[in-house]
């Protein structure tokens, strides 16, 4: 996300998607919630909610951002907590998480307690319950991390094999070394802590759980479910085995297409057979608490061999596609985001005195600011922990220590030093957090940390040549992102050239509350667009707040150019105003010029539009010329796909020109996608375009053309969620999803099958009633939704199906 928005941009490298949170959760996060069972036919028999199954968790930054983005996701995820509970004596199959999932032993132990305690307030928060066991982020775990999760009540915590040490039984008196993975999975383990708390350790089975990630175990459902009961012993072990792997959720529908649907068939194979007992971790726990202890390799994690040294030197871990690169910027990364916080951390305990009781305590508890930073929620939140009323100037300053501290955690997310590349979007994501750290450092502490910072970071040196080292990099991709007040209103000057806001508006985490308005001026028989205004500009997540005067003006062309300035209060801010306005709209010819000694050459272009506001600002900057660009090449079609078909029919297609292509590519693909994304479709003309790409052999665009399709049948297929009778609806759909199985490319039908089998679970039965009683638009209806149910491959019940599952 960007730090300073609290909102993820457009992330191009996720086409057609907006971002990768976006294709994830379509891919995984909500197939998982929906997940298919299908019957001998390879109907859909069943939609079955995965993470009511599975124990799982949630980073809570990502499930913060489901529960925005994704409310029907968000909600099948706490439906399948809650059915654990029922199906499991009261115990949840959801885990808590350490909160920005860093390296919990290379945290030092400020970081770890608070990361523990956001982890515990935002899983109760969610999931109204207490957590019972806690996911270490990479299983990095260390004596002094299990003693907080201890301390904090979670009973339990899941690593991998190769952390175990050694074991012995509960009050026994020999130790027995299991290091090189050889510790037995099938039970649980007692951890004894110096503090004389203790934890329980579950550790996953290793070559399972590797089968799983790599090794194609999810492509057959059968085969998961005959290697999970495999991993029993043959001969009877005196206590109730338990058979426990782990891998990244992503793995399910993300890394292995259709991986979420190989584990809803083993666990039903499972279950149905009764092979085994289905359980999660906090059940199997209170019935079969351990007999035996452990002890584990401090500072050991699942995904380093070294221990953790993947996220702080050049240990050899990578991820292997760049031979001859190497990962040596990975300790001067970390060294210098450490000089940072620990800069920064006596800084602001220094400058919290007289604004709040205790920094820490205050920082502890700032999760539930984070998770509800309504106003009542901030003044509850500071009624506890300010050291006295505070003012509001004060306000701002104890909340922006606050967002430092969050800020100061984010930078050290575990994928940062994870890849193969300090430059990577990961890497430059933790630079982006230590950026916004500076920026608050500078306003809050009046401490100039980026010079120093970025000499520790020029240590870190790039395998790309072109950007250098770790400074050139944070100068290249991470200062242009630093936002201010000043460059939000500047942002909202140049947007409102080409989209005026309305009123009072909200941009992304920026409240802009408008005094005066704006005035559109042409001059010397050329469009020149002016906007001037004056508005109150506040953050709403520190409060500061600046009344700024803007401005942006457009001569013509392509280019537009804005500014900002802070506005006097009263008549000298109105005796500005009109001295802006008046040598602005002189008509002379020279308006960019006065343009820039009214703002003293501190004047931004475009790009300081953010990002997802560029591409709509471009769009309609150039839909002129891209109208009559497709325009022209829309005349020209018919000839250059006519010329590519003979060309083609007779053996010369080498001898076409490479322009004959892009012509046709363009016309057709473009032509193609208007007509997918209409909800009165085409057939003649889709079919008309399709045969000439198969003739012609023209390259269909089919990422972009699937994906506009399917947006325009999923939002026509809600509307059946909740006028299900629709029978108009219905025949429409028949025709969308006809369409859908006749396109050279595959279409995702995998909502419209979601919804059409709630119908059909919900409604159908009701419809055939009324049919079988001589209801004619009921028999019409059934017999139309019969026809949509078969092409969505999903299976009408009868009164006593007969299926045979098949993986």
């Amino acid at each position: 996300e960007n730090p300073w928005l609290e909102a993820v941009e457009l992330q191009e490298s996720a086409h057609p998607y907006h971002d990768w949170n976006e294709r994830i959760t379509a891919e995984c996060y909500a197939r998982n919630a929906a997940s298919r069972m299908l019957d001998d036919q390879r109907k859909v028999l069943k939609i079955v909610n995965n993470y009511a199954k599975i124990s799982f968790n949630f980073g809570p930054t990502l499930i913060s951002w489901i529960e925005a983005h994704h409310p029907d996701v968000y909600r099948a995820i706490l439906e399948a907590d809650a059915e654990s509970r029922a199906n499991f004596s009261g115990h949840g199959s959801a885990l808590a998480q350490a909160y920005s999932h860093l390296i919990m032993p290379l945290a030092n132990a400020r970081d770890q307690v608070s990361q523990v305690a956001w982890g515990v307030r935002d899983f109760e928060r969610r999931f109204g319950r207490q957590p019972e066991g806690m996911w270490l982020p990479e299983t990095a775990a260390d004596l002094a991390t299990l003693d907080v999760l201890a301390r904090f009540g979670i009973k339990f915590t899941i690593l991998a094999p190769s952390q175990a040490k050694r074991i012995r039984k509960i009050r026994g008196r020999n130790w027995r070394d299991v290091s090189g993975g050889r510790i037995d999975p099938t039970m649980a383990y007692k951890l004894q802590l110096a503090s004389g708390r203790s934890i329980a350790l579950f550790f996953y089975d290793g070559p399972v759980s590797r089968a799983i990630a790599f090794e194609g175990l999810l492509d057959n459902g059968a085969a998961l479910a005959e290697r999970l009961v495999g991993a029993f012993s043959e001969d009877t072990r005196p206590w109730p085995e338990l058979v426990h792997t782990a891998s990244d959720g992503e793995t399910f529908g993300h890394h292995h297409r259709y991986g979420e649907m190989g584990l809803t068939f083993a666990l039903s194979t499972i279950e149905s057979n009764e092979l085994a007992e289905i359980i999660n971790y906090g059940s199997y726990l209170e019935r079969h608490p351990p007999t035996h202890e452990a002890e584990i390799f401090e500072n050991s994690s699942w995904s380093c061999a070294h221990g953790v040294e993947r996220w702080r030197s050049n240990c050899g871990c990578n991820s292997g596609g760049h031979p001859g690169w190497n990962q040596e910027w990975r300790g001067p990364l970390r060294q210098a985001l450490d000089w940072l916080r620990d800069e920064v951390a006596p800084r602001a305990e220094q400058r919290a005195q007289g604004l709040l009781k205790d920094l820490w305590e205050a920082r502890n508890d700032y999760i539930d600011v984070i998770l509800d930073r309504s106003p009542a929620s901030v003044d509850q939140f500071l009624a506890k922990h300010a050291a006295h009323e505070l003012a509001e100037s004060e306000k701002v300053a104890a909340l922006k220590l606050l967002e430092l501290q969050r800020h100061a955690m984010l930078m050290y997310t575990s994928c940062g030093w994870f890849f193969d590349e300090i430059s990577g979007i990961e890497a430059v994501q933790v630079l982006q957090y230590a950026g916004r750290v500076i920026q608050i450092s500078e306003e809050a502490l009046d401490f100039k940390a980026e010079e120093p910072f970025l000499k520790l970071l020029s240590e870190a040196k790039s395998n790309i040549s072109e950007f250098g080292d770790g400074a050139r990099i944070y100068q290249r991709f991470v200062k242009p992102s630093w936002v201010s007040l000043k460059k939000v209103a500047v942002h909202y000057a140049i947007r409102s050239l080409f989209e005026p806001y309305e009123g009072e508006t909200q941009i992304y985490s920026y409240k802009v509350e408008r005094e005066s308005g704006s005035e559109d001026t042409k001059h010397d028989g050329k469009d020149r667009k002016l906007v001037l205004g004056r508005a109150r500009f506040t953050s709403s997540i520190t409060r500061e707040s600046e009344d700024l005067c803007f401005a942006a003006i457009q001569s013509g062309g392509y280019d537009a150019i804005g500014a900002a300035r802070p506005a006097p209060a009263g008549a000298d801010g109105e005796a500005m105003m009109l001295e802006l306005r008046q040598a602005l709209t002189q008509d002379d010819g020279d308006a960019i010029q006065r343009f820039q000694e009214c703002f003293q050459k501190d004047t931004y272009t475009l790009g300081a539009l953010f990002k997802d506001e560029q591409q709509r600002v471009l769009n309609r900057i150039v839909e002129t010329e891209r109208i009559e660009a497709e325009e022209a090449f829309r005349q020209i079609y018919p000839r250059v796909i006519a010329a590519l078909r003979t060309l083609t029919t007779v053996g010369l297609s080498l001898s076409i020109p490479l322009s004959f292509y892009a012509i046709a590519e363009f016309a057709l693909n473009t032509q193609m996608r208007q007509a997918l994304a209409e909800p009165e479709v085409n057939l003649a003309l889709i079919e008309s375009l399709t045969a000439d790409a198969a003739a012609a052999k023209v390259k269909l665009d089919a990422t972009t053309l699937e994906y506009s399709f399917r947006t325009t049948l999923e939002r026509m297929v809600k509307q059946l969620g909740s006028n299900a009778g629709n029978l108009e609806l219905v025949r429409k759909l028949n025709v969308m999803v006809g369409l859908a199985l006749s396109l050279p490319f595959e279409v995702n039908l995998w909502t419209a099958q979601n919804i059409c089998y709630e119908v059909l679970h919900a409604s159908y039965g009701a419809f055939i009633e009324r049919a079988a009683g001589g209801d004619e638009a009921a028999a019409e209806w059934v017999s139309a939704f019969n026809e949509l149910s078969a092409k969505l491959s999903l299976s009408v019940p009868e009164e006593k199906p007969a299926v045979t599952l098949r993986p």
